[in-house]
């Protein structure tokens, strides 16, 4: 687990960054919505009541209009996904150049991600049953040319983030119907993304992963393996793409290759 967190951190880093630069860049967009997220996060009585992310957004939704950076692009505001269907072509080229770097991203790194996150959060997530969920919808959805059904990290950090634990699994509820929404209005939705800044985005991004990067640290440096675990972050961060295959891979591959070579106290520990 301290070297898959010392990936997610890697993932996650760039999010809290994006919201450096955002404050850098447009802060009357993204400072109102860092000073809202952190006030309401620190009233007990409000914060389970009015999520500090929702607030972030609404306030930063205002801010964007306040200072007119809203500029949505001519033509038709409201408009449904239109699916094209696809009959599978096999061949060996697609096998190799896409269909094992996808699997390996899906499960080593997609699925990894959502598994430690939730389990930091204090879930316990059936990690056979979610792979088989995902292999089952990839099939679908590959027919309409999406991408791969996977347990992203990010989402479900957005929905371990707040209120009750064991009432949390209804924000994930929540996400399905929405991504179902969002999902048959995408043109209009991407179309309203694209016509706010990018500060507001970013900021809003960051904010939800500092709660999860935090856990992340501190699982990953907090004891045990902590060399793998920096290895695997320092992989992450560096973004390089080998072989096809993202850094997060390579991450969790260096991670644990340093961990096995070189953390022996710390196997014997676990061990004993």
């Amino acid at each position: 687990m301290p070297v898959v967190m010392g990936m997610v951190a890697g993932v996650f880093l760039r999010f809290a960054l994006d919201l450096v630069y955002a404050m850098r860049d447009q802060f009357w967009i993204a400072a109102p919505m860092v000073l809202v997220f952190f006030a309401v996060s620190a009233v007990p009585f409000l914060a389970p009541r009015l999520p500090p992310l929702i607030a972030a957004m609404i306030v930063g939704a205002v801010m964007v209009v306040a200072l007119r950076e809203f500029h949505p692009a001519a033509g038709g505001t409201l408009m449904l996904a239109r699916p094209n269907l696809h009959a599978p072509v096999f061949s060996w080229q697609a096998l190799i150049e896409l269909v094992i770097p996808l699997t390996i991203a899906v499960l080593v790194v997609q699925n990894a991600q959502g598994i430690a996150v939730l389990r930091a959060a204090g879930h316990h997530p059936p990690v056979n049953a979610i792979t088989a969920a995902c292999g089952a919808m990839s099939m679908l959805t590959a027919c309409t040319g999406t991408v791969s059904t996977c347990l992203t990290g990010p989402v479900n950090a957005v929905i371990s983030s707040a209120g009750e634990r064991s009432r949390q699994y209804t924000a994930g509820i929540g996400v399905g119907i929405l991504a179902i929404g969002f999902g048959l209005l995408s043109p209009t939705v991407t179309r309203l993304m694209l016509a706010t800044p990018r500060a507001f985005i970013s900021a809003l991004a960051g904010l939800a992963m500092l709660r999860v990067l935090q856990a992340a640290f501190s699982v990953a440096f907090a004891e045990r393996y902590t060399l793998g675990a920096l290895l695997a972050f320092i992989v992450t961060v560096s973004d390089v793409t080998i072989l096809n295959i993202r850094a997060p891979f390579w991450g969790l591959v260096f991670g644990f290759a340093a961990s096995w070579l070189l953390d022996r106290g710390d196997q014997e520990q676990a061990r004993g």
